[in-house]
């Protein structure tokens, strides 16, 4: 048996311009970490002649093209693997839709997975990009290249892509005293709400895509708060980090009027009035997990168990997709 596991993900700032109706005519920039509640993919032989595949739902097929998970199916097609004797089970941390980059995470663990049982090496970089053409080109899915890269690599990572549809990618050069403040000082709530990242990116796909001014101006100034934000981490300024959150996610909901919701405006109102310094709805919104910067830990985590809300405690994950059986 193989077992693979990859990352599930916060955004730092940036997020958004990963998208590629806006980063190759503009260049894209954000900052990603990877936290240590994971996707699993296991794969394995067995003597029945016929494709098992266990995830919210399992399916019995006797070839890949019949398979109904697009990326599963998908994936098998694109690395040639056709044999009817496999079975592959998936399971997860955290569920889907929740705005911690499950699908992008899924897809580099599956290709990881899938290329450990044909024994050939895949570098992070191949690995996410695989992902990305899978998602992005192969399923037409209106998304970013952000979680794939984010899960692949791992770490707390600095993402520029650029116009000719490459990434590049670089660890965050901040101090390991500002790392460990900063993974200490973001909290994690959980919403209660979950929704299709697909429908709410689909609206900022298509307005980028329509040159609508005022989709484009509010990218260029998350793209240019998620450079500052970068700035300041790298110089130990992580309270700025913090206030900077907050402003992101005021532009953040301009977007779409899916965005948030009355629920989630309230309890983050209520965070900043119990210590927190900024937050923002981790994805691309419309539910999922609040994400809080503050150096009153005590004070915010019990006005939010208070509102009802679940905290998930969390680490940087700083190996990304591997192999792990």
């Amino acid at each position: 048996m193989i077992i693979g596991r990859s990352p599930l993900r916060i955004s730092i700032g940036g997020g958004g311009t990963d998208l590629p109706s806006y980063y190759l005519e503009h260049g894209g920039f954000c900052i990603s970490a990877a936290i240590d509640k994971y996707v699993f993919v296991s794969m394995q032989r067995t003597t029945v002649n016929e494709m098992l595949l266990r995830y919210s739902q399992i399916e019995r097929v006797s070839k890949v093209e019949e398979i109904k998970h697009p990326i599963i199916r998908e994936a098998l097609l694109m690395t040639g693997i056709a044999e009817p004797n496999i079975e592959i089970t998936s399971m997860a941390d955290i569920p889907a839709g929740t705005g911690l980059g499950s699908s992008g995470s899924f897809t580099t663990c599956l290709l990881r997975v899938l290329h450990q049982y044909k024994r050939h090496f895949i570098h992070p970089r191949e690995l996410a990009e695989a992902a990305c053409h899978i998602e992005l080109e192969r399923l037409k899915d209106p998304i970013g290249k952000q979680d794939q890269y984010i899960a692949a690599f791992g770490g707390v990572t600095v993402f520029d892509f650029k116009r000719d549809g490459q990434v590049e990618a670089r660890p965050l050069a901040a101090s390991e005293d500002t790392l460990a403040q900063l993974e200490d000082n973001l909290l994690l709530f959980a919403t209660g709400y979950s929704r299709s990242a697909g429908s709410i990116l689909k609206e900022q796909d298509s307005k980028t895509k329509g040159k609508d001014a005022g989709m484009v101006a509010n990218l260029h100034y998350v793209k240019e708060l998620g450079q500052r934000i970068l700035e300041h981490l790298e110089r130990g300024e992580i309270a700025k980090f913090g206030e900077l959150m907050h402003e992101h996610w005021l532009h953040k909901k301009k977007r779409s009027a899916s965005m948030s919701n009355p629920d989630i405006d309230r309890w983050y109102q209520l965070g900043l009035d119990n210590g927190a310094l900024g937050g923002k709805l981790i994805g691309a919104g419309g539910g999922g997990f609040l994400l809080f910067y503050t150096e009153q830990k005590g004070r915010l985590r019990r006005a939010m168990a208070e509102a009802g809300l679940h905290e998930v405690v969390f680490a940087f994950d700083f190996q990304g997709t591997k192999i792990i059986v």
